[in-house]
This record gives structure tokens, C-alpha cells and sequence, in this order.
């Protein structure tokens, strides 16, 4: 019994200090489309690392994952692996309008040269594969960047 209950203190203990070490910070993001004719738009907003390549799923606008083929920069690097965007989703965005998340992110995120990038597409329209590449740095917080496609702009604040 002073078994279990050292196991039980052991792994209470652990599980309180663990996560004050892995220090993460709150982090708004919010994406404003530009007015264009259409339905609304699929977007998946992700990380890449310093060399370019897929770091993980921020979010993913669009409940149809038969249309995530057409966010080609975020479907090539996850592999539209289901376990990447479970829970990770939403309905499509309206032209004109804005889609605003706060997500935690990891502190070692920032100023390691990761990027968070936004690729767009709108059914029977043009599908924009890096529509926003922006820097994760504490310096870019709160500076919006313009899109090449459907984002009017783009901005990320702590």
C-alpha cells in the first residue's frame, strides 16, 4: 500500500511540474480575406521549420477534408495525415471576412526560424499555395503581412 501511494505522490507531483517547464505562450492569429465572388474559403494555417519543411497543423478552415487536396503546400508536407488535423477544424471563411484563433504555442517556437504559412483555395476559383509565409518571431508580433491570393492580411500577437 506505501507502494501505490509513493507511486500516486511520485506521478502527482510529476505532473504538476512538468508542464511549468515546457514554457508556451498564448498567440492570436487572424486572417482577413480579401471581397472576391465565390463560396468561402478552405485554409489551413501551419508551421514550418527553419529548412522549409511541415512542422504541424495550426488549423484548418473547411469541414469537406475531400477539398485539403487543394491546400497543396499544407497537403504535401503533412500528408493529410487524419491525426494532424483532428480537432484542428472549422467551417470555411466567407469572402470578406475574418477567421481569429488563439492557440498555445511552445516558446522555442520564436526566433528559431520557423514560419507559420496560410495556402487558400475557394471552389471553382484559383488555389494559392503559400498565400502568406510570415517569420515566428517576437518582433513580427502584432505587424500584419499582405497575402497573394485571397488574404487581405494576416497577423499574429501575443
Amino acid at each position: 500500500m506505501k507502494k501505490l501511494n509513493l507511486a500516486l505522490a511520485l506521478g502527482l507531483a510529476a505532473a504538476i511540474t512538468l508542464p511549468a517547464l515546457a514554457q508556451a505562450r498564448e498567440v492570436t492569429f487572424t486572417t482577413e480575406l480579401k471581397e472576391y465572388r465565390g463560396d468561402g474559403a478552405y485554409m489551413a494555417l501551419y508551421l514550418t521549420d527553419a529548412n522549409g519543411q511541415y512542422a504541424g497543423t495550426l488549423w484548418i478552415a473547411g469541414e469537406k477534408s475531400k477539398y485539403y487536396k487543394h491546400l497543396r503546400g499544407w497537403a504535401r508536407g503533412s500528408g493529410q495525415r487524419r491525426s494532424e488535423y483532428d480537432g484542428l477544424s472549422g467551417a470555411s471563411v466567407g469572402s470578406g471576412r475574418s477567421l481569429t484563433l488563439t492557440l498555445d504555442l511552445a516558446d522555442e517556437l520564436f526566433d528559431a526560424g520557423y514560419e507559420v504559412r496560410v495556402d487558400t483555395a475557394v471552389e471553382d476559383r484559383r488555389d494559392n499555395r503559400y498565400d502568406v509565409v510570415a517569420p515566428l518571431t517576437t518582433e513580427g508580433a502584432g505587424k500584419p503581412v499582405s497575402g497573394r491570393g485571397y488574404v487581405q492580411s494576416f497577423r499574429y500577437a501575443f
